[in-house]
């Protein structure tokens, strides 16, 4: 490891050298983490941080200004990249594509990291084979007032409904309150399929768990359930991969767990420090997860069983928008969390008779990806409110325009 004159510290990896710029910057303050530290941390974890993302178009979710801020998502490649930097050309459900960035080793792993990533979000297919995803990913995803204990019962019912398909799940924290649970799968299947065969099981778990656990995709049906988020496979999207740090002030970790230890431990104990010593006594619990691949024959046979989805009505303007069933006000636009949250405190302040009939579940706020960075959008549902005494939908707390100025 050398220094540089620019305050940047060069490291040899395997023979290749990461420049890593302001080495000492704090990047979690709290615990007093550097950014050289999470390189070092990546590094130390290799092993299972490149069985999650490597050979995989990555999008880059970057940092630059601290994990205060949002970040902004990078699919192109940057044009300037050392020459042992793969790449793949990724062509989009719009229509686009992008020359997304290939981790292919602990080098170019560090040199990721360096650009202001904190996360991995790979892609569920490899750079030799883009129209085949080889993992189908279970995105658990508690609404509000929902405990750990729920997420864990349902989580045991993703691993009985996998079971009986054929298929074996490997799950991980995700790094906030959720749960990650990752099936390998033959490259066999197209986008569509994968997607299908993910809301049946999605659709089975609800079945089989009525109240714990929902594949309903319209949030405000949900309830206090765990939403079980078919759509993380849909093409596009992607999701922090295993060991990745999360951009939470306690640098924690998306953890895989082995299923004994799903509901014994909780999220918040896998931080940087604790999952480094983890690694080092165990190593990787996920280590078989490569040679687990199965068919999705039996959920797609189950998909027939089930049939469609009810469609929900449209609205009576002709646009063919879906008309909620939920008695929805919408509060806020607005560019970062933040501002959102001031915006629902300040239509609280004017609802007073109002806040005390919403359950948690009621207050809607969601991540919207836009452009290049997430936008947040505030609802509320009124469902647990007297119609009587229902507020109207006004002018929102805060307008913020994620499009303005793009063609």
């Amino acid at each position: 490891m050398n220094a540089a004159k620019d305050d940047a510290t060069t490291l040899d990896i395997d023979g290749r050298e990461v420049r890593v710029s302001h080495p000492g910057k704090l990047v979690f303050p709290k615990p007093g983490i550097t950014k050289l530290d999470l390189v070092n941390y990546y590094l130390a974890v290799a092993d299972g941080a490149l069985r999650g993302a490597a050979d995989r178009p990555l999008v880059l979710k970057r940092f630059v200004k601290g994990i205060d801020r949002e970040a902004f998502f990078q699919k192109r490649a940057p044009e300037s990249r050392p020459t042992w930097i793969e790449t793949t050309t990724l062509h989009y459900a719009s229509g686009s594509s992008a020359e997304e960035v290939v981790v292919t080793d602990a080098a170019a792993l560090a040199w990721v990291i360096n650009l202001g990533c904190i996360d991995l979000n790979p892609h569920p297919v490899r750079a030799w084979d883009l129209d085949h995803p080889d993992e189908l990913r279970v995105d658990l995803d508690p609404m509000p007032g929902v405990d750990w204990a729920q997420i864990v019962d349902v989580a045991s019912v993703v691993r009985d409904v996998l079971t009986d398909h054929g298929l074996v799940g490997w799950p991980k924290t995700s790094g906030s309150r959720g749960l990650h649970i990752n099936v390998r799968i033959e490259p066999r299947w197209d986008y569509r399929a994968v997607r299908l065969a993910a809301e049946s099981l999605a659709r089975e778990v609800e079945n089989r768990a009525p109240g714990l656990a929902t594949a309903h995709w319209w949030k405000e049906e949900r309830g206090e359930s765990v939403f079980v988020d078919f759509n993380q496979n849909a093409k596009d999207r992607t999701v922090a991969s295993a060991y990745s740090v999360r951009a939470v002030p306690d640098a924690r970790v998306s953890t895989p767990l082995d299923w004994d230890e799903v509901r014994t431990r909780h999220p918040k104990e896998f931080t940087v420090a604790t999952v480094l010593q983890r690694f080092n006594e165990r190593g990787d619990v996920a280590a078989g997860i490569d040679a687990a691949a199965g068919s999705l024959d039996a959920l797609l046979a189950l998909a027939e069983r089930l049939g469609p989805t009810e469609k929900a009505p449209s609205t009576p303007d002709g646009s063919g928008r879906r008309r909620s069933s939920m008695p929805l006000v919408e509060i806020a636009r607005a560019k970062t969390k933040e501002e959102a949250i001031v915006g629902l405190d300040a239509w609280r302040s004017r609802h007073p008779d109002v806040v005390g009939s919403l359950e948690p579940a009621d207050v809607l706020v969601d991540g919207m990806r836009g452009a290049s960075s997430l936008w947040y959008r505030v609802r509320v549902n009124l469902q647990h409110v007297p119609e009587a005494v229902r507020p109207a939908q006004g002018p929102l707390e805060v307008d913020y325009d994620p499009w303005a100025g793009r063609g």
